[in-house]
């Protein structure tokens, strides 16, 4: 059984006991989350929301917040002694799913 689910603004395939990592989520470790945006539910037969599935969520557990692997951004203008180098490491939050209601 999975589900399409939307996510701070990102679509997510989930399944029960499954790991994601998403953009940083408001509050603490062990928190309870409750996702309603429920797009596509397969559970033998295959749920298409127009736009959501009535009914369907999906509970999820936020196990720890983390950042993410650097980007080095690097830009450079030729013959002109312009250099610049800047890093950014992603804020995002590791959450597990716990049950997916149809």
């Amino acid at each position: 059984m999975y589900a399409i689910v939307e996510i701070a603004g990102q679509q997510f395939k989930v399944e029960k006991g499954r790991f994601i990592y998403t953009h940083r989520l408001a509050g603490e470790a062990n928190a309870e989350l409750v996702f309603d945006k429920v797009l596509l539910v397969d559970n033998g037969t295959v749920q298409i929301g127009a736009p959501t599935v009535a009914g369907a969520s999906v509970k999820a557990t936020i196990l720890e917040h983390l950042k993410g692997e650097k980007v080095l951004v690097f830009k450079k203008k030729r013959r002109k002694s312009y250099q610049k180098m800047n890093g950014h490491r992603q804020a995002l939050t590791k959450i597990m799913i716990d049950e997916i209601v149809a």
